[in-house]
């Protein structure tokens, strides 16, 4: 077997083993138990948590409570950063891996997939504005698209512009969610606690906050099923 055949496959090899200890270890619980370090560890643990975000990110495993516990542990105005360069180090990480060593693999998974050929088609043509509108709707899954975008046609300095930019509503809604945690406890609960006054107070933001991220997303996918139509059908 050539190297070029056995890099993908030893990949997957990796790939999967991270995705059974996923299911087999308490992965969440790892997880929380870092947010409680970090918090105490102050700006090595804010280095750490950059690094650990984008490893996440390049090992398909889900950032949901990192990013929650961003916000926890660092408050909005913090967390909302630390979260951006690590999410962004990662796909970036991962594009580059989907265009090189990974290719093959993630090529057999994406194929056939209507929404990929969309993008596809489309980015030959209008490769920033594609990524811009995918990193901001949901329905596109973050850490696979990372990989997707590497079989593309889009150039580097665009997929980089295009997630620094699109990233930004999602993260702050999520970390702003964590920051209403007053506990990891909390965190490991999906609970938010407080009192009334304070309570509604933190209500009334997270609602705007959503809004914006709503209104955001149902743009985003009208631009993009323009945009796909008009490249993928012209």
């Amino acid at each position: 077997m050539t190297r070029r055949r056995l890099r993908p496959l030893l990949l997957l090899a990796v790939v999967a083993g991270l995705v059974i200890a996923t299911r087999l270890l308490p992965v969440d619980r790892y997880l929380v138990a870092f947010i409680t370090w970090i918090r105490r560890a102050g700006a090595t643990g804010m280095a750490v948590f950059v690094v650990s975000y984008a490893l996440a990110a390049v090992l398909l495993l889900p950032g949901s409570i990192l990013t929650l516990g961003a916000g926890l542990a660092y408050g909005v105005l913090l967390g909302t950063p630390l979260v951006w360069v690590g999410a962004n180090l990662g796909a970036t990480l991962a594009f580059v891996l989907g265009r090189t060593v990974a290719r093959e693999w993630v090529a057999a998974r994406v194929v056939g997939n209507p929404r990929f050929a969309a993008i596809d088609h489309a980015v030959g043509a209008q490769g920033l504005k594609i990524v811009l509108l995918t990193r901001l709707s949901p329905v596109f899954p973050f850490n696979l698209l990372n990989y997707a975008f590497g079989l593309t046609r889009v150039g580097l300095r665009d997929y980089v512009i295009g997630s620094l930019v699109g990233m930004v509503p999602g993260i702050v809604m999520y970390v702003y969610l964590g920051s209403l945690l007053g506990s990891v406890a909390e965190l490991a609960a999906g609970r938010t606690a407080g009192g009334g006054g304070q309570r509604l107070f933190y209500v009334g933001g997270a609602v705007a906050t959503v809004i914006v991220t709503v209104v955001l997303t149902r743009l985003a996918r009208r631009a993009l099923a323009d945009a796909t139509q008009e490249t993928g059908g012209g």
